[in-house]
Parts: structure tokens; C-alpha cells; sequence
């Protein structure tokens, strides 16, 4: 049986992190896997098979490290790479799969194994920026992902960015495109649960997104959205669930514009699927996007959904119940206007969702030489 090791910053609440759950359970039968992550306690840690190892470079949560650790720690990754490598790592596994970009990868670049894998979850020219540090940051990781032997992308626009991004032939002959795979099983199960505490209103339109509380995810523009649907009487709720170094700032601007009992912020949530099937549409407005897993969820459990106009539209290519908008506020708003208006709801249809083949997809290129 083959050892595998998967690498990722934690396994908190987050898209790439349920993926890497999912997947290693799936997989578990296989292959035998272990998992090494910067920091420990994550919600998700509980929800592995106990046939999974987990390993920690540090037993404490990214949340629970103070202002200077949280800054000297990327560096200390970066510069101590080889030796984090060499104590926690060398010599015992055949795969090793960087599962997200940045102190992973920088981390797996000195692997030993028989094969080295990158896998890319984001759009790495918008995640970078265009600054002195960006410039810094392309040369640094155009050598490191050049140890690789494979580059899986998961999403073709992600693919397409890298590309643009690097400008490197060596890296285009090693990639290939992988969409996430997710347990349809467990989320149909874990959306039929008591709902915790909050109640999604059903006497008022409900429009829910799962996100975590940073910038890329654009949650101050849909707060002004929802103050310009409200101010011109189309009277609806918002529901975010999601953690993130942005929610102070995003409790101020809903105070401010004075949207407390309309825009809920509803916290962490390990189990989402409740409140999703429960809202009448799911959305995800953000300024970038990967592949958007937690869209895939939402087809699972058969809701309407509206994007913008990023990466995340190849999740919803053969999905009928959607509306892709274009990413601007005015284009948001106005989008969200004729739901609220007309009352849409998409043409009905119960998809046959089976992801099997990514499995497939997966083992293929575990199983190369």
C-alpha cells in the first residue's frame, strides 16, 4: 500500500480543507494517508477516519497564535523549509501532495519522494496582487514548482491564470485540471440535521452564502447592495456563514448602515447544509474566485444559485438553476433587484450528481511513475 502524505496549512473551516477531508476518507481504503498541517486543532480534524495520521508542525490553531507568531511564522517557514522537511517528513512516504499554494508548497519543494505534487486551489495572479512583493513571491515559487513532477489545477481559469502568471513551458507539460471532489452522501445527510440555533425566516426571501470573511470575498459591496435593496423596498435577509479577520470591520459598516436585523453575520458553522437548503438562494459575489467547492455543495442540495462572473463559473457549466452575474456592484444589485422583484426561481431539476470519475481521475495519476 502505497504512503501518501497531504500537506495544508490546517484543517479549519474552508473550502480546499473539506475537499482534503472528503478525499482522504474516500481514499483511505487505498492508499495509507497522513496528513501534515502548520497548525492544529481544526474543525475538521474530528470528521478524518481514524485509519488517517495527522502530523502538526504546531499543536495550537492559527487563531490562537498571537500578533508576532502569526507574522514571524510564514518567514520561519520560508527560511527553515529543509529542516521543518527533514524532522517531520523525510524518507516516509512514495506521494507528496502540497494540497494548497504558499507555506505547503515551499515546505513539500524538498521532498524525497518517488513523486511530488502541487495542487493550486486559486487564482494565483489576483491572490498575489501586482506589487513589489507579488514580483518577489513569482520568482521565488517559479523555482519551487519546478521540483514538482505534477501541477493540479481546479479549475481551467485558474490554469489559464497560473499560465499568464509564470510564463514557464517546464510547468505547462505537468498539469492537469481536477474539479474537487465532494461526498454527495454526507451532505445530503448533514443538510437533514436539527438546525442549531438561528432560524433561516421563512416569511421573508432568504438569500445565504458560505464564505470566509476576507476581501476576495467582496462582503462589504453586497452590504451596500442589500442597504440599495431595502432603501428601494425590496425587502429580503442575507445570511453569511464564515469566520475571517474581516468580520470586525463588516460588523461596523452593517451597524453603520443600520442592516442589523437584515444582514446576519451567523459565525463558523461546521455544519452549513441546513441553513442552505432551508434559504431560498445561494450566492457567492466574490471579486475572484477558485473553483467555488461550496457551489458544488449547493447543487448537491438542488438550490438557486447567482455568481459573479470568476472562476467559479465552470462549477456551474450543466447546472440550469443559476444566474451569473457580472462582477460589479451596480451589476449585483441590479441582478439581485429582478429576483427580488419577479420572485425567480430557476427552472426546477434534480441532477444526478456523481463525481466518481474524479476519483478515478486521482488515482490515475497516483498510480504513474
Amino acid at each position: 500500500m502505497k504512503k501518501i502524505v497531504f500537506g495544508i496549512t490546517s484543517l479549519g473551516i474552508g473550502g480546499a480543507e473539506r475537499v482534503l477531508v472528503d478525499l482522504a476518507n474516500r481514499l483511505k481504503n487505498t492508499y495509507d494517508i497522513t496528513i501534515f498541517t502548520l497548525y492544529g486543532k481544526g474543525a475538521f480534524e474530528n470528521q478524518l477516519d481514524k485509519k488517517i495520521k495527522v502530523i502538526r508542525l504546531f499543536s495550537n490553531s492559527y487563531e490562537e497564535m498571537n500578533g508576532f507568531q502569526k507574522k514571524i511564522i510564514p518567514i520561519y517557514v520560508l527560511k527553515c523549509g529543509k529542516s521543518i522537511y527533514k524532522k517531520y517528513l523525510k524518507g516516509k512516504f512514495d506521494i507528496e501532495i502540497a494540497f494548497l499554494e504558499g507555506p505547503i508548497t515551499r515546505i513539500f519543494q524538498f521532498g524525497e519522494a518517488n513523486k511530488k505534487i502541487a495542487w493550486i486551489h486559486n487564482d494565483i495572479a489576483k491572490v498575489f496582487g501586482n506589487d513589489l512583493k507579488a514580483k518577489l513571491k513569482l520568482k521565488i515559487d517559479r523555482k519551487i514548482y519546478n521540483q514538482y513532477d505534477k501541477l493540479i489545477f481546479v479549475s481551467q481559469d485558474n490554469q489559464n491564470s497560473f499560465n499568464q502568471f509564470y510564463q514557464d513551458s517546464n510547468l505547462e507539460k505537468k498539469q492537469e485540471v481536477i474539479y474537487n471532489y465532494i461526498d454527495k452522501t454526507r451532505i445530503l445527510e448533514e443538510s437533514n440535521l436539527k438546525i442549531e440555533s438561528e432560524e433561516i425566516d421563512p416569511n421573508i426571501v432568504s438569500i445565504i452564502t458560505v464564505a470566509r470573511l476576507v476581501k476576495q470575498k467582496a462582503l462589504d459591496r453586497l452590504i451596500r447592495v442589500h442597504k440599495r435593496l431595502m432603501e428601494e423596498g425590496f425587502l429580503h435577509k442575507i445570511y453569511v456563514i464564515g469566520e475571517g479577520p474581516e468580520k470586525e470591520n463588516l460588523e461596523n459598516q452593517i451597524k453603520e448602515l443600520k442592516v442589523e436585523n437584515t444582514f446576519i453575520l451567523m459565525g463558523k458553522r461546521e455544519n452549513p447544509y441546513p441553513y442552505i437548503k432551508r434559504a431560498d438562494y445561494f450566492v457567492l459575489l466574490s471579486q475572484f474566485e477558485g473553483y467555488g467547492m461550496v457551489i458544488e455543495e449547493a447543487k448537491i442540495l438542488n438550490k438557486n444559485i447567482i455568481i459573479t462572473n470568476t472562476a467559479a463559473k465552470e462549477a456551474v457549466k450543466n447546472y440550469s438553476k443559476k444566474w451569473i452575474l457580472e462582477n460589479t456592484e451596480d451589476a449585483i444589485f441590479e441582478g439581485l433587484k429582478q429576483v427580488l422583484k419577479k420572485n425567480i426561481v430557476f427552472e426546477e431539476e434534480k441532477i444526478k450528481y456523481d463525481n466518481e470519475d474524479l476519483i478515478q481521475k486521482i488515482e490515475k495519476i497516483l498510480g504513474e511513475k
